[in-house]
């Protein structure tokens, strides 16, 4: 693949900065960094990739060490010199890039839907919901179902745990599957998750159970989920009060759910690649508590569960094919071992045979 691995990434990223700058200008709104608040998405990631890196490196380099009884400095640079090829820092950094730009222009995308339209679908959505669950709201019905004491808090973890997983993930593509086409179908993949997730947005705009119904959520005790709930609440007053006025981005959009979105690619990629049983399974157990813990906490409605998934497959798919990867799982399972072996300075690479 070379140095196209992300050209469908980059794509998909340039549609998304072009289309969020045009709205941007018809409407006389800024374009802002997401997480400029905060600790800034250009910051963080560069950080958990290059943590990312060190560990890769440090694994080998003490693994070469201790088979071969290595001179320290020689086995750290050789490991150095085979894993950071000129290639691999390419296909790493182009990645972060390309990743990067869909994300800041999918958040300032979301962030501008209600200077677009002020039509909200909630109603409509939140009787389609009573529709498919016989007369019942379905935070409602978990909430009897599950209760709303010990569950609350695990559906909270759960959400929030989603929080650090996708740059986790990121990371884990761009530098542990080393220039395989599979890491560049995965943050593909994510790519168009945003774009098709925003797509949705417009074509549906909703808020979600928690902001327009939220007398159903009056009996769960206050969790950090809480606190991220009136902290979203708040940053959408403020950017509709006066939007260069605030440094804030506005981030609440209901249909469709891309934690579900992202979360079953995540699924559908772990399984293609034949990743332990171990992580496969996680995955998939994670994939359905996130289905409920968004449901549960009234940030989505179950329609958008349904839609996520639909984005989630769909975004697999589309990756799959701009990354001429084919829809089938890997021939031989991967493993820790064979990612680890390094008997020899130059390792193995477990993917050679997939990219």
């Amino acid at each position: 693949m070379g140095r196209r691995d992300f050209r469908a990434a980059a794509v998909v990223a340039v549609v998304m900065a072009l289309a969020a700058a045009l709205v941007a200008w018809t409407h006389h709104l800024p374009m802002r960094d997401p997480d400029g608040a905060s600790l800034p998405t250009w910051f963080r990631l560069p950080v958990i990739v290059a943590s990312a890196v060190l560990l890769d490196v440090l694994a080998r380099w003490a693994l070469v060490v201790r088979r071969n009884r290595t001179f320290i400095g020689t086995s750290l640079r050789a490991v150095l010199v085979e894993r950071w090829n000129r290639d691999q820092i390419w296909f790493t950094v182009s990645g972060l890039v390309t990743w990067y730009v869909a994300y800041v222009a999918f958040r300032n995308l979301k962030s501008y839907v209600p200077f677009v339209t002020d039509r909200l679908a909630d109603p409509e959505l939140a009787r389609l919901d009573r529709f498919l669950w016989f007369g019942h709201d379905p935070a409602v019905a978990l909430h009897e179902t599950l209760g709303t004491s010990f569950a609350n808090w695990v559906m909270a973890a759960v959400y929030l745990i989603w929080i650090g997983l996708v740059p986790a993930s990121l990371a884990i593509a761009l530098v542990w599957t080393r220039r395989s086409a599979y890491g560049a179908w995965y943050v593909t993949a994510v790519s168009v998750d945003w774009l098709l997730g925003v797509v949705f947005y417009y074509l549906v705009p909703s808020m979600g159970p928690t902001y327009t119904s939220p007398g159903w959520f009056d009996s769960l005790p206050r969790t950090p989920n809480s606190e991220v709930r009136d902290l979203l609440l708040s940053d959408r007053i403020k950017v509709l009060s006066g939007p260069w006025d605030t440094g804030a981005v506005q981030t609440i959009a209901a249909f469709a759910s891309l934690h579900v979105a992202v979360m079953l690619t995540i699924c559908l990629t772990v399984t293609v690649m034949r990743l332990p049983l171990t992580i496969r399974v996680v995955s998939w157990t994670f994939l359905a508590l996130t289905c409920v813990a968004t449901v549960y906490l009234g940030w989505h409605f179950f329609v958008d569960v349904l839609a996520g998934m639909v984005v989630g497959a769909a975004a697999f798919v589309l990756a799959a094919r701009a990354t001429g990867n084919p829809l089938r799982r890997r021939e031989e399972p991967w493993t820790f071992r064979a990612a680890l072996d390094v008997s020899t300075p130059a390792e193995r690479d477990p993917l050679a045979g997939h990219r």
